[in-house]
């Protein structure tokens, strides 16, 4: 599932996340699973993963940065 880590956009349902992939390669990878619920919203501030609660609780889930290569599926060289 694609989850846009804007800061404004909230999730649409509960999902299990265990790590974040960026469109330029990078991966955040999470200590441990997140359950983002409905409503919650993700965002990256200062390099750390943020997720505020639709309450207005923010979570500072603990995890590192990685990158990640390789030939994607379907794809020819």
């Amino acid at each position: 599932m694609r989850l846009i880590a804007d800061g404004a956009t909230p999730t649409s349902r509960l999902v299990l996340v265990e790590d974040l992939e960026t469109d330029d390669g990078y991966t955040f990878e999470l200590t441990g699973p997140l359950f983002p619920a409905v409503g919650d919203r993700i965002s990256f501030e200062d390099g750390r993963l943020v997720v505020v609660r639709a309450s207005g609780e923010r979570l500072l889930p603990a995890g590192d940065w990685s990158t990640r290569c390789g030939i994607r599926a379907g794809r020819r060289s």
